[in-house]
């Protein structure tokens, strides 16, 4: 694929990620400052069991998909059904265990709760090959018009509920009517619909590699949630809301830029398995331009963590402020887990994937029952201790497949570490002064972002001119020119 087709839809998906969370943020804040954090609280524990059933949802085919080199409608018809069956399956599994979730929490209006949400898991089975369309066939400006209509819609809709006293009802519907106008968009604007085929043989074929990602993603989701569970179980919906509004504004940033490299990196890869050298560059490149493009953006959070929340989320959300440091620190590192674990998939070896996933489990998992009885700040700390382990695992096979190890990673990324302490650490100091938390924000902002820049173009870093060739002829482009992309 030519650099410029990848480059092309590195922009639509990370605009359409960009578009959906500029939304999402504005819209959640607005919800903050109207709903109690129990009512956020309340949503976080019933997405404890919707994300780990969402793992069911493609069951790997999905990603299978992707991956395989040939396909035809053949394929793509049969794990249609077939995801569609098992969600159906699946919501008839969640509806009928919403009492005894409610019971578990000792919360009976989450039976009513777990239902509605749930109908969620329909609509992902509706939309789960068109979106392997566009990823296969790389037209990502199709995702953005599908998320950003749902964003919109969803906003309209949650914002109206909980300015009419629907607490937490108004987050439900936000959630159900996003899922809903998603799918709908991706139906009208996705030429690809199903036919009257189906083939268990190809689907075997599919879960020979899709099962192993199946059951990694089912450890890792199972494990990732396991802290929410712990916390509402063991503490309070209060706490949880706090743990969980920490990582919402970090998660934003950090998730989006590496999911828009992502989603368009495993395609350009799978095409590429077969020139190692060319997969190694890709991973490389991911990996400094994703750290390039995140880590001023944790950093400056991390220095400016206090007055953000205070005037954003008002003072009741103060108690989110360690989560929110941590979790910056942590998803700062992100681009290193998703490159090395995308290079294994793109090359085929979902058996070294889920290998990967039950050791870093296990450890995670140690870490955090040695401190779950703690106190839930010392079960963030043990997801800070267990992402810098993880990055070891997860870039370990890559040393001997790729020969790209985890010391020349680090290397490779340095620079823009460095800068980013640099940035964050000066834009920290302006939060010294007797300053309206505004004032200072915008200072700190702009401050940590020009000497960032400024020091990116001083040192000539590669990543830093890199991007500036990919935006300056864009940037200069006659808006009546012909785009090749």
């Amino acid at each position: 694929m030519k650099k410029t087709g990848v480059i092309s839809n590195f922009i639509w998906r990370f605009a359409e990620r960009c578009g959906a969370q500029l939304v999402t943020g504005i819209v959640s804040l607005l919800l903050a400052r109207i709903l109690a954090p129990a009512d956020y609280g309340r949503i976080a524990l019933v997405e404890v069991f919707m994300n780990i059933l969402y793992v069911f949802v493609d069951c790997g085919l999905c990603t299978a998909l992707i991956q395989k080199k040939e396909t035809d409608e053949l394929d793509f018809s049969s794990v249609f059904y077939f995801n569609l069956a098992t969600c159906i399956v699946l919501y008839a599994i969640i509806f009928l265990a919403a009492p005894y979730i409610a019971a578990f929490y000792k919360d009976a209006e989450l039976t009513a709760v777990v239902r509605v949400i749930g109908l969620m898991l329909i609509f992902a089975g509706l939309k789960g090959i068109q979106q392997v369309y566009v990823s296969r066939n790389m037209i990502f400006k199709l995702f953005f018009f599908s998320t950003l209509g749902g964003t919109v819609f969803s906003a309209v809709v949650g914002l109206w509920m909980a300015y009419s006293g629907f607490g937490v009802w108004a987050l439900v519907a936000q959630q159900l009517a996003n899922t809903a106008v998603d799918t709908l968009v991706l139906w009208l604007t996705v030429g690809w619909r199903p036919r009257k085929l189906f083939s268990w043989q190809r689907l075997k074929g599919l879960l020979s590699y899709g099962w192993k990602l199946l059951a990694s993603s089912l450890l890792d989701t199972v494990y990732n949630n396991l802290r929410s569970l712990l916390i509402g179980r063991v503490y309070t919906s209060a706490d949880l809301a706090y743990y969980n509004q920490g990582r919402i504004l970090p998660d934003a940033i950090a998730v989006n830029v590496d999911s828009s490299i992502d989603s368009v990196l495993l395609p350009a890869m799978a095409a590429a398995q077969d020139d190692l050298s060319q997969v190694k560059n890709m991973t490389r490149r991911a990996i400094k331009m994703s750290v390039y493009l995140i880590a001023p953006l944790m950093m400056l959070m991390t220095f400016c963590a206090e007055p953000l929340v205070r005037l954003v989320l008002t003072e009741k959300w103060l108690p989110c402020v360690p989560f929110l440091r941590i979790c910056c620190i942590t998803y700062m590192f992100y681009p290193i887990h998703t490159a090395n674990l995308n290079a294994l998939k793109a090359m085929g070896r979902s058996d070294l994937f889920l290998k990967l996933e039950i050791l870093k489990k296990i450890v995670g998992l140690v870490l955090l029952l040695i401190t779950y009885r703690i106190s839930v700040m010392a079960m963030g700390y043990s997801l800070l201790v267990a992402s810098a382990l993880s990055q070891l695992i997860n870039s370990w096979p890559n040393k001997r497949l790729l020969h790209y190890s985890y010391l020349e990673q680090l290397r490779d990324i340095l620079p823009s570490l460095l800068l980013a302490v640099l940035a964050g650490g000066c834009a920290g100091l302006v939060g010294l002064l007797p300053l309206p938390d505004l004032v200072t924000l915008v200072l700190q902002i702009l401050l940590g972002l020009a000497l960032y820049v400024a020091s990116s173009a001083a040192l000539k870093l590669d990543t830093f001119a890199f991007l500036w060739d990919v935006v300056k002829p864009r940037l200069l482009k006659k808006p009546w020119a012909n785009s090749e992309d």
